[in-house]
């Protein structure tokens, strides 16, 4: 599995190294391996990608930000002459153009490539609803993709485009970005046109884009948004600026985690809110029940029936044509007979809610899980109703309270386990999102294994408190090194890998990615950053050094640790100077 970015393909055009055509045989070829997975319901083919590579020769890539960039389109959304089904045989139709959004896209060098499987109608936060087949986890494919988005989220995982177009009316622009370690980016309601788009709830349906960075993402909103005038008489597309907020808010009630990863799920949050703490920005723990009662009122209030208005003559004519799950949802708003005087209400119940959000948003970004927990298809299976509600807790409130929203990804659960979150501000304040956003990720850090100096207690500690680093465990190396005390001033250990070595105690440090390169700097050679294998055989990042250096050095494998080592000589230094 290959991701891939923007800049990463730009460079590589650029270099000679690869062409768009090249890369399209590749993605074509990927795809018809892993049809498996069902990410594609119209999959990519050379017959519908072909005339918009013909369309690049006429273009300088120099001129146009996504030049030859691939990507997928949800398909609820038109693209011109390719089938429309929104996951519904019987719904399918031709479109003669495309939205709006894929249109500005295309013209800026994109190239849409196919048509990615959903939950039916967008109704759906699991990825499981669909005539076409489940979307299969693009990590652990037993457990659930997410949705609606599902194929959208997955082929981007998955390395079959660069970035992908989406759909979000209760999260479904956010739950499979988090699912699939992605960076999932939903403006304000009408930032994005969504002509061209199947509706779920009309008044709420935002287009999104999932992507492998936080710059893709906000290149394909600078995109999405439309050119703006320069002021010389060109045009030219605009990103939106970046700016810290004054503070981010954090909930202060115990947080609602559920499934078999619960408990992963707790852990990967509070690791979160520790690489919030070093982001620089004020944090504030506020009651946030006010945007649980706004989530409550989406699908236990009249704005259900907002999605049989559209599509309840379609279900009404078309009997069994319907993924049963989504007809029982779709019908719902029937059953609880929702009338003129329900629909009023709850607006008025949501303009308070809203003025209150608004109140504690001013200025600040809240922060929370994007969803908390995970569920295998199976379990989803037994259970579509339950499963599903649960993914939207920590979502079902964007779109009513108008907020602009970025999913990230922060340190896994488990192995193979993506964990989110996701930071949420009012309209009008996408800058301080870009700025808190990107303020959290430069706090991502690694494992970094170390066997000498660096050790607590050592001299040269400083240089890892230094660089933001900070102390997780005590570990022991595979039994396959050998430790070198290294002729040098002062002397310090050089851990080797060998067939006839030993267990070597360690300490493993987590350092901000961002100061790894500073650290690196400071290694003086024969010493260097590789991969170091643990106990268990996990292998981290860590000290190694070049085998020439025990020409002059002094095997000391036999103490099973630097410590232990510079105890017994310092206990004979002492021996001999008494």
């Amino acid at each position: 599995m290959r991701k891939l970015t923007i800049d990463t393909l730009k460079t590589m055009y650029k270099n000679g190294k690869l062409t768009p055509l090249v890369l399209m045989e590749h993605i074509i070829k990927q795809a018809e391996q892993e049809k498996e997975s069902n990410i594609w319901i119209v999959p990519p083919a050379l017959s519908h990608i072909k005339p918009y590579l013909d369309n690049l020769e006429h273009k300088n890539p120099d001129e146009y930000p996504l030049w030859g960039i691939p990507f997928a389109i949800k398909d609820n959304i038109d693209l011109a002459e390719v089938t429309t089904t929104a996951a519904c045989p019987a719904y399918a139709y031709l479109p003669e153009k495309s939205a709006e959004i894929v249109s500005r896209l295309v013209e800026a060098g994109a190239i849409p490539i196919g048509k990615t499987n959903l939950d039916q109608f967008a109704t759906g936060l699991v990825g499981t609803r669909s005539p076409f087949g489940e979307t299969h986890n693009s990590l652990k494919p037993e457990l659930i993709s997410g949705g609606s988005s599902s194929g959208s989220a997955v082929a981007v995982a998955r390395g079959q485009a660069v970035f992908s177009l989406g759909t979000d009316t209760a999260g479904s622009g956010r739950i499979p970005a988090a699912l699939n370690d992605l960076v999932g980016y939903k403006s304000t309601i009408g930032d994005w046109p969504t002509r061209g788009v199947v509706p779920a709830c009309a008044t709420l349906d935002c287009v999104t884009v999932f992507a492998n960075t936080l710059e893709d993402a906000y290149l394909i909103d600078a995109v999405a948004r439309g050119k703006r005038k320069s002021g010389v008489g060109t045009e030219i597309y605009e990103t939106i600026a970046s700016m810290k907020p004054q503070k981010i808010l954090l909930p202060k009630e115990q947080l609602y985690f559920y499934g078999d990863y619960k408990d992963s799920y707790r852990m990967a949050w509070e690791a979160a809110v520790r690489r919030l703490e070093l982001c620089g920005i004020p944090i504030e723990y506020v009651d946030s029940s006010i945007f649980n009662k706004t989530s409550s009122i989406l699908y236990d209030g009249p704005w259900v029936a907002e999605r049989w208005s559209d599509l309840g003559e379609f279900v009404e004519s078309h009997p069994g044509e319907i993924f049963p799950v989504t007809e029982q949802i779709l019908r719902s708003s029937l059953v609880k007979g929702y009338d003129a005087a329900s629909v009023f209400k709850a607006l008025h119940e949501l303009r308070e809610y809203k003025e209150q959000a608004d109140s504690l948003l001013k200025d600040a970004v809240l922060v929370m899980p994007t969803c908390g927990g995970t569920w295998t298809r199976e379990q989803v299976a037994a259970s579509p109703v339950s499963t599903n509600s649960a993914m939207g807790h920590y979502t079902n409130h964007c779109n009513l309270l108008d907020l602009c929203a970025v999913a990230l990804p922060s340190d896994y659960a488990e192995e193979q386990l993506p964990f989110g979150i996701t930071l949420f501000s009012m309209r009008g304040q996408e800058s301080i999102l870009k700025g808190a956003s990107t303020e959290f990720l430069k706090t991502e850090s690694i494992e970094l294994a170390v066997c000498g100096l660096h050790m607590r207690g050592f001299p040269l500690e400083k240089q890892l408190l230094n660089c933001g680093a900070s102390f997780v465990r005590s570990d022991r190396t595979a039994p396959c090194y050998r430790l070198i005390r290294l002729n040098s001033i002062p002397a310090k250990p050089g851990l080797i890998r060998s067939e006839q070595g030993s267990s070597i105690a360690v300490e493993v440090w987590r350092i901000p990615v961002g100061r790894l390169g500073e650290f690196i700097r400071l290694v003086p050679a024969p010493l260097g950053i590789g991969k170091i294998k643990l106990e268990g055989e996990i292998e981290i990042t860590g000290f190694i050094c070049e085998p020439y250096a025990e020409q002059n050095g002094e095997d000391i494998t036999r103490y099973g640790g630097w410590a232990a080592a510079e105890t017994d000589r310092l206990r004979n230094d002492t021996s001999a100077t008494g």
